[in-house]
């Protein structure tokens, strides 16, 4: 494993030397990181070799070229995008495309892996890998397939750390929080985030995670009357509670596109007693923003007008270098992320930087 994390000085290195092939604003402080606004993500294709290889590739090109937030989750293709991911870095590290202090690399738990495919008989698979091994019990987990169970997140934690080959795992997410609020009342759920939120900073304790956050899907999306609401002032409360003033709860995921602007339009987020978009709650706060779905996994990659939205024309000859640029020039956005399986998917959208829109 890399005794190394990401580090001030190793992220702003990185920076200085992409410094020729992106544009001012392309990297942006998060905590006390340099990271670019543009991530790669690992989330679809098939669990298959072919897909593995690709995505190998695709990872190390992006380090090449100026993208150093890199993501993924243990539940991706069945652990087999952790693993590609691992290999990737790997690679960079021996060839010498970077450092390890140069990357910001993030995972998450929450969904139940399985173990490189999909098992016959799931149920069983859940049995005998996480209630039988004492991480879990029936009850901790909703929807059949997640939990916040500290046992199981210190498993979790541990499982990413050798998919990905890492000492240190410089992000990591409670992947979907929101999913637990459809079976367990709201006090009980925020009972599960503050022993989750425990887990969590107990890792960072130990060098084993750099920090924490949550990657979620609707809950910071939707108004605060629906059931699967969260409330950002809510959860940095209870990393107060459980951290103090310098708890690690920096950085919160949700979709934002040209389809699903929420997070820039509609005041679904209350701090300190006013109403605003997600995005300036987050600024409020201290929260980095990831945006997840910047592409919407491929549906705004076509038939995208010169001219949407936000956008600008300029060089941006593509439907996704568009809807790309959309997603990373909004006022408060720290890193777009978009899944990208191949080479050339990575040169695409990062043609996108040095046409940056310093909206910030």
């Amino acid at each position: 494993m890399s005794p190394e994390r990401a580090t001030l000085d190793g992220t702003a290195d990185y920076a200085v030397r992409m410094a020729g092939r992106t544009a001012d604003g392309h990297f942006r402080r998060l905590g006390n990181l340099t990271a670019s606004s543009i991530g790669i993500g690992t989330y679809l294709g098939p669990a298959d070799d072919a897909t593995d290889r690709s995505y190998q590739a695709a990872v190390l090109r992006a380090v090449e070229v100026g993208l150093n937030v890199i993501d993924t989750a243990s539940n991706y293709r069945h652990q087999r995008s952790e693993r590609a991911v691992g290999r990737a870095l790997i690679e960079a590290f021996e060839r010498g495309v970077a450092r390890r202090d140069e990357l910001v690399v993030a995972s998450k738990a929450g969904f139940l892996p399985f173990d490189g495919a999909r098992p016959s008989d799931p149920r069983s698979y859940i049995q005998q890998a996480f209630i039988d091994a004492g991480l879990m019990s029936w009850d901790d987990i909703v929807a059949g397939c997640h939990s916040l169970a500290p046992r199981y997140l210190r498993e979790q934690i541990e499982q990413s750390r050798r998919n990905l080959g890492l000492r240190t795992v410089d992000i990591y997410y409670l992947h979907n929080p929101e999913m637990q609020l459809e079976e367990v009342p709201r006090d009980q759920f925020l009972e599960r985030i503050h022993d989750a939120f425990g887990e969590l900073e107990r890792a960072c304790a130990d060098d084993d995670i750099g920090c924490y956050g949550t990657a979620t899907w609707a809950g910071y999306r939707v108004p605060p009357h629906h059931p699967g609401h969260l409330s950002m002032e809510e959860l940095v409360r209870v990393a107060e509670q459980v951290g103090g003033a310098g708890h690690h709860f920096r950085v919160v995921q949700l979709p934002y596109n040209l389809s699903m602007p929420e997070a820039r339009v509609m005041a679904t987020q209350r701090v300190a007693g006013s109403q605003m978009p997600a995005l300036d709650a987050a600024s409020r706060l201290g929260l980095y923003v990831m945006a997840s779905a910047s592409i919407e996994q491929g549906k705004l990659a076509a038939h995208l007008p010169r001219g949407s939205g936000d956008l600008a024309d300029g060089p941006l000859g593509t439907s996704a270098q568009r809807a790309l640029q959309y997603a990373r020039s909004a006022p408060g956005m720290g890193t777009a992320l978009v899944g990208m399986k191949t080479a050339a998917h990575v040169d695409e959208n990062a043609l996108a930087a040095p046409a940056l829109i310093a909206a910030r």
